[in-house]
């Protein structure tokens, strides 16, 4: 049992006794494993997927594809899971899925209904169907597929009615999420002719793209870009079945980062290679900017904190997902700590800016929020609730600052089984 569907609500977070030293093991990241399934579900054979994370956002999609007819043979306590994949095709021809708010299971099997033969219907929570997913749905009917919005708004619930993914030139926003050019990019060697995608302005979070890329490399397609501008497969590629092993989750490991750069502390995760195509290892980048001791090497990387963290202006547009992460060590820094380009991360799980701006005023700090991201004055943060509005990244990352400071409590603690179930498990016995 997870530590997390126990704990108290409100949960007062335990204030580190000194420097935290530690050797970190963290689940797999969430990204490779949302990744791996629907291409290895569109593969010729059966693929073996080990150090899969399971967590919920996983589970939607897992659960999702055996509906479409993917049989999948599931070893969550072996962190493994067997796809027998269906060479191209979607066996049904009729689904009705409910993907809660994983973003990624509702933007990348929007794009794999394109290849089914039949309907098939995608919806999740309240929020997701406050999330943006025009930009897919307006490329999808601009290939003549039936696709439409229930709401008529470009959120969820949304219906495709398919005949294949037709071949041709689609256009798309780039300024929301990548995901929506990741999701259209895996189903590529499928179409029923060349498809090219383009991106109409720069393309947000663009590492992302590249994970893509390497894990459709890995299971033998290869996917080319032109500046983030241009995207397209050469034609006769398709998926062949593998092993596959999935590295530890970048963004989990960017609290632990934290946790060490603000109590001046070492944190070694295991496991995670400095060669990583996940783009959120770039946070240890940030933290070596403000002062911290960084140590690349071939299977882990370690962060070293200073004595005090030294403030930053910074884009994060690239890695977006630990915009919270920085945030909540900020006050803890000499200088001002400012925030740029992630305007996008206003339509993930809640609006991630204001969330944060409201979080930390509620600590007493001072904040200006900008439309793309804000800037945190340096100060002592004040005990408080801290409320996570159904975000996951909201609970770990003032889980971090309550390591620092006494007082902090995380309201809905268990909402971080979204993506790092254990987190608590993990971060309690290194206080």
């Amino acid at each position: 049992m997870n530590r997390e569907s126990v704990l108290t609500d409100p949960f007062p977070v335990p204030t580190a006794k000194g420097p935290v030293n530690a050797r970190v093991s963290l689940p797999g990241s969430k990204s490779f494993t949302n990744r791996a399934l629907p291409i290895a579900a569109l593969a010729a054979g059966i693929s073996v997927l080990s150090g899969v994370l399971n967590s919920d956002d996983t589970r939607y999609m897992v659960e999702a594809l055996q509906q479409l007819g993917i049989v999948i043979d599931l070893e969550w306590d072996a962190d493994r899971l067997t796809v027998h994949g269906a060479d191209g095709f979607v066996p049904v021809d009729k689904a009705d899925l409910f993907l809660g708010n994983s973003g990624t299971s509702m933007r990348f099997l929007t794009a794999l209904g394109s290849l089914a033969h039949g309907q098939i219907r995608l919806d999740g929570t309240v929020r997701m169907r406050q999330r943006p997913l025009a930009p897919l749905i307006d490329g999808l009917e601009s290939l003549g597929i039936n696709i439409r919005s229930e709401s008529n708004n470009g959120c969820p619930p949304v219906v495709i009615v398919s005949n294949g993914l037709p071949g041709g030139t689609v256009e798309m926003a780039g300024e929301l999420s990548s995901q929506y050019f990741s999701a259209l990019a895996m189903m590529l060697p499928y179409a029923d002719e060349p498809l090219d995608i383009r991106v109409q302005g720069d393309l947000v979070s663009q590492p992302y793209l590249d994970m893509t890329a390497g894990t459709m490399a890995d299971f033998g397609v290869e996917l080319h870009h032109e500046e983030y501008q241009r995207i397209w497969v050469t034609p006769g590629q398709r998926y062949a079945a593998r092993q596959y092993a999935i590295e530890p989750d970048a963004s989990a490991a960017s609290y632990f980062f934290a946790l060490a750069a603000v109590t001046g502390g070492t944190i070694v995760v295991e496991r995670l290679p400095a060669s990583s195509l996940q783009g959120d290892t770039r946070f240890v980048d940030v933290l070596e900017q403000m002062g911290c001791v960084v140590v690349r090497r071939l299977n882990d990387i370690s962060v070293t904190g200073p004595d005090q963290l030294n403030g930053i202006e910074i884009d994060m547009n690239s890695i977006s997902d630990t915009v919270q992460t920085l945030a909540a060590i900020a006050p803890f820094a000499r200088n001002p700590v400012v925030i740029r380009n992630v305007r996008h991360i206003r339509y993930k799980e809640t609006d991630r800016i204001s969330a944060v701006a409201t979080e930390l005023r509620r600590l007493g700090i001072m904040v200006e929020e900008f439309d793309d991201g804000i800037a945190i004055q340096p100060g002592i943060p004040k005990p408080a609730v801290i409320q996570t509005y159904d975000d996951h990244r909201m609970a770990m990352s003032f889980a971090i600052a309550g390591t620092r400071t006494p007082g902090i409590q995380i309201a809905d603690p268990g909402c971080v089984a979204k993506t790092v179930p254990g987190f608590w498990d993990i971060l309690l016995p290194l206080l």
